[in-house]
């Protein structure tokens, strides 16, 4: 037989991480135990989903396990199962390399990070558990072998440039990872993991709740004897009393590989005519990979104890991503697919619960740190809800936060702003843009600031999504400060400003008459603006048109999206735009100037130019003139 053995090596930035590793920063090296524990329980799970699914899989499920082997003379510690094992393609692709999405963005953070706790709980979001091992050993074996496959590969690596993998011929199902330990050193947090105690005291704190056995050969009154030394204690199926707070937080751990508490702990028990029971966790940081295509989501589904699937798509919506647990229902096919759980009644109608009761509890955490902690790391993620959960709209504008103008420290609840909004306001005004920044200084924010009119301030790129349709919150309407006509004016100073502006209309028809036509392929209208104080000019858009950013999204999306002129707003009293005026009634039209005018407001929202390098000849042009 070939044994195809290979030396290969780590890619640059898979080098970089494993040596964080090698070298950790992480003081607490006993988790390494629970993580190559947690790990060996996924592959039996998996193994035994696959033999139900699969009744030819030539696998024995008879005895599930998980065995701890210590040699102390070689000072060796094995983690084996007898799972779903890995065929060598497998090991390549999981095992030998670890550069996979999101490493590059790993490294630079961790770079960034200031502290200690700060880096391991990026080390944590990775999900490296593997490589945790190399904390504790200067060499790790793998040997595995796939169910239904005869042939075994072993990978080899002392946590250095290269890893060696060869394929070997005897090997029985399942996984075995033997850690060669390295020297006790108490100073470095590194304890004696050949002691029967140590392990067991690593194994009871960590991974009791584990649902399969995980044995070990222990000595007792000089005979050897094979022990379990878990519990196997479904979590979720325990009472509230019955669990403590600690046995919770490694249970997430366990199943969110993640390497720091969760933030909050969501329980259910559904009786009745359909049975469930679920632990749901909310993490207390966002995962690198939440915003990415190709991540991970949805929670563990199980029938009465046995697990059917990780990442269940069907149990949790989309902007519910981040949530982690388990659910096990009682009533389900162990046979059920993802095809069938997205039309099973059941399931819809437990996704629904869950989803109530996620929301309910983020409502239940409002004016807490742990509140602002969480819409700080998931709040654009929960605001996706507001495109597509319509029967939960209400809920997510009820626990959703903003940035205002009232407070540039402090977030504002929708419920809050309206009990700070002026007597005879109408609307919740808002404005959407790339950052505070750029809102805060836009044209279309000066007559709100001038009158005191407080403006949310919306800088996430789903916002630009939902605000347009949900029409309002509490009977009050929302309103685009960038599009429509804007009227501010009570109805005394309407009456006082009335001659003016009908004089203000006459003196200038003739002006937005001829730019309206001279910028006929940028704007559909030039005219005068009751928003603004200090600037020329701004554009906005009509009261239903798209935005300009959300054009850009559609047509990223692949959507063919006519382009949408908008309108050209001057300011009558500014000398821009009275010197304009002047030189038009005396017959003197500028057309370079009206572009350049355009061209400024469009730079003032934030707005990409059409020609830029027009638009800066034009205007080094007209400064040169000035001198």
């Amino acid at each position: 037989m070939d044994t195809q053995i290979e030396t290969l090596e780590f890619q640059a930035e898979a080098r970089q991480l494993l040596q964080l590793m090698v070298h950790s920063i992480y003081s607490n090296k006993d988790i390494f135990l629970r993580e190559l524990i947690s790990n060996a329980s996924d592959a039996l799970d998996k193994l035994r989903l696959a033999a139900f699914q699969d009744k030819e899989l030539q696998a024995d499920t008879t005895d599930l396990h998980i065995t701890l082997d210590v040699d102390s003379e070689a000072r060796t510690l094995t983690v084996r199962d007898n799972g779903i094992g890995m065929s060598r393609e497998e090991v390549v692709t999981l095992i030998g390399t670890i550069a996979k999405s999101g490493t590059a963005d790993l490294l630079r953070k961790m770079k960034e990070a200031k502290d200690t706790a700060a880096s391991t709980e990026l080390i944590g979001q990775f999900g490296v558990g593997f490589y945790s091992a190399f904390m504790v050993g200067d060499k790790v074996t793998l040997l595995t072998r796939r169910a239904g496959e005869t042939e075994a590969t072993r990978w080899e690596s002392g946590g250095e440039g290269t890893y060696t993998i060869e394929t070997v011929a005897d090997a029985p199902q399942g996984t075995s990872v033997t850690v060669h330990l390295k020297p006790e050193d108490a100073e470095d947090h590194l304890f004696d993991y050949t002691a029967d105690w140590k392990i067991k005291e690593i194994v009871q704190r960590y991974s009791d709740f584990i649902t399969w056995p995980v044995r070990m050969t222990v000595e007792r009154d000089g005979e050897s004897m094979v022990e379990t030394i878990n519990s196997m204690k479904a979590l979720w199926a325990r009472s509230k009393d019955d669990a403590t707070e600690a046995e919770y937080n490694e249970f997430y751990k366990h199943i969110s590989h993640d390497w720091t508490d969760p933030l909050e702990t969501i329980q259910m028990k559904a009786e009745g005519t359909f049975e469930y029971q679920a632990l749901l966790f909310l993490p207390a940081h966002a995962p690198l990979d939440l915003y990415m295509r190709e991540r991970k989501r949805g929670v563990q589904l199980y029938v009465k104890r046995v697990f059917i699937m990780d990442d269940c798509e069907a149990l949790m919506p989309e902007y519910l991503r981040f949530v982690k647990g388990v659910v096990d229902a009682q009533d389900l096919s162990l046979n059920v697919s993802r095809e069938i759980l997205q039309q099973d009644r059941q399931i819809q109608l437990m996704r629904r619960r869950l989803v109530k009761k996620v929301l309910s509890t983020v409502k239940s955490m409002m004016d807490t740190e742990k509140y602002q902690t969480f819409w700080k790391e998931f709040g654009p993620a929960v605001k996706e809800g507001l495109v597509n959960d319509f029967d939960n709209r209400e809920t997510i504008l009820e626990i959703s936060s903003f940035e205002t103008t009232h407070d540039a420290e402090k977030l504002s609840t929708l419920r809050q702003y309206i009990e700070r909004m002026k007597d005879g306001q109408e609307h919740i005004y808002y404005l959407t843009g790339a950052s505070r920044s750029t809102i805060e200084n836009s044209p279309h924010m000066e007559a709100f600031s001038a009158k005191g009119y407080e403006v949310l301030i919306l800088t996430d790129a789903v916002d630009e999504m939902w605000v347009d349709s949900i029409g309002e919150f509490d009977g009050k309407r929302f309103q685009s400060i960038a599009k429509g006509q804007v009227d501010l004016d009570t109805e005394e100073e309407k009456k006082d400003a009335e001659s003016e502006r009908d004089q203000q209309q006459k003196d200038f028809a003739s002006l937005l008459t001829w730019m309206t036509k001279s910028l006929e392929e940028n704007v559909k209208e030039v005219r005068l603006s009751s928003r603004l104080t200090t600037s020329p000019a701004c554009i906005v858009g009509d009261a239903h048109d798209v935005t300009p950013t959300l054009e850009k999204m559609y047509r990223a999306m692949g959507q063919d999206v006519p382009h949408i002129k908008r309108i050209l707003e001057l300011n009558p009293a500014h000398p821009l735009v009275t010197g304009l005026r002047k030189a038009h009634d005396e017959g003197k039209d500028d057309a370079d100037l009206a572009e350049l005018l355009y061209g400024l407001a469009l730079l003032a929202e934030g707005g990409d130019l059409n020609d830029a390098p027009r638009f800066t000849r034009l205007l080094a042009d007209r400064l040169a003139q000035t001198l």
